[in-house]
């Protein structure tokens, strides 16, 4: 029997407990999933929580790869951990996604040895989606490749704009090369020949973009190395830290700041939940052949059911298919 998704149930900060609430969020949405872990810790997390039901199931994985982890290396030793199980199953076809919060470099490294890349990938990216005034801006490579070539970030380019029709449903979306001006010209050798690569290629590409266009949101995806694009993320996700402590700051400072902050509080919760990584939850390892989602270690319950939810239903909205046709056009 295939299931909708499997998941890491030992993955993450505050698994199992939040990978269990998590998953029968989803199977009450309608979605089947595989919890992957120690099969006495999970039925007992069940057991309190009403027992077995409908929709979800146990697949039993003796190891675990720990957060702080050498990746590889553990990679290629645990091969009876919840990673490695779980992302068999997507290779046996019993399941449609893989879904982890846990040791990134681990899930990454499993992919690769187990499911290979799609047909002419040659690197595959990981992906996040990153909140805009506009709406969601994808921003790849964030780390899977740390080094790159022209003809990579192309693919990722090509991968990228698939990933968003698919999740977006955007039928043509806008892409750009991170750079540090906008003219053809400008950056390293690098940029300047995937530039020349993408020019009049692919549909939606609008040239170069700088840092500040990432948070404005003036296109649907955002295309770099590995390197540049974690160090972006980092920043990014210091910085909007740094502003909602301030302002939390500022608004304890006083009794007419509190006053004031009283009067604020629901329009600052809202923007708060715009910038919330719970609400894509998990996003995919683009190239890899199988749909493998990896999130955000901190994820709580309402991260995993969402990340669950986005792996579903990019495997029912034809992700890996819009993928292989992307990377058709660059081979």
């Amino acid at each position: 029997m295939t299931v909708d998704v499997a998941l890491d149930a030992m993955g993450g900060d505050l698994a199992p407990q939040s990978t269990v609430d998590g998953a029968l969020i989803a199977v009450a949405e309608g979605i089947t999933v595989a919890l992957v872990g120690d099969e006495q810790i999970l039925h007992a997390e069940l057991a309190q929580r009403g027992g077995p039901r409908d929709g979800i199931s146990v697949v039993h994985a003796p190891e675990s790869i720990a957060m702080d982890a050498n990746a590889v290396a553990e990679a290629r030793r645990r091969r009876g951990s919840s990673i490695s199980i779980g992302i068999g199953m997507v290779k046996r076809r019993e399941a449609g996604a893989f879904v982890s919060v846990g040791n990134t470099g681990a899930a990454m490294a499993t992919a690769l040895m187990t499911l290979g890349r799609m047909r002419g990938v040659e690197r595959p990216a990981l992906c996040v989606f990153l909140p805009t005034p506009g709406g969601p801006t994808l921003l790849l490579d964030v780390g899977a490749n740390a080094e790159a070539r022209p003809s990579h970030l192309v693919q990722f380019a090509h991968f990228g704009s698939a990933y968003v029709r698919t999740a977006l449903r955007i039928a043509e979306p806008s892409v750009g090369l991170l750079s540090i001006g906008e003219e053809a010209s400008k950056g390293s050798s690098l940029i300047v020949e995937a530039h020349r690569g993408l020019s009049g290629v692919l549909p939606g590409f609008v040239g170069n973009v700088e840092g500040r266009d990432i948070a404005l949101g003036t296109v649907d995806v955002v295309v770099t190395d590995g390197f540049t694009g974690n160090v972006v993320l980092k920043v990014l996700e210091g910085t909007v830290t740094m502003m909602f402590d301030q302002l939390r700051s500022v608004a304890l400072s006083s009794l007419r700041a509190r006053l004031g902050g009283a009067l604020l509080l629901p329009a600052v919760g809202q923007l708060r939940s715009q910038f919330d990584y719970r609400r894509f939850g998990a996003v995919p390892l683009l190239g890899v052949d199988g749909a493998v989602f990896i999130g955000h270690g901190r994820s709580d319950a309402e991260a995993i059911a969402s990340a669950i939810r986005s792996a579903a239903n990019a495997v029912r909205n034809g992700m890996l298919e819009a993928v292989g046709e992307a990377i058709a056009q660059t081979t």
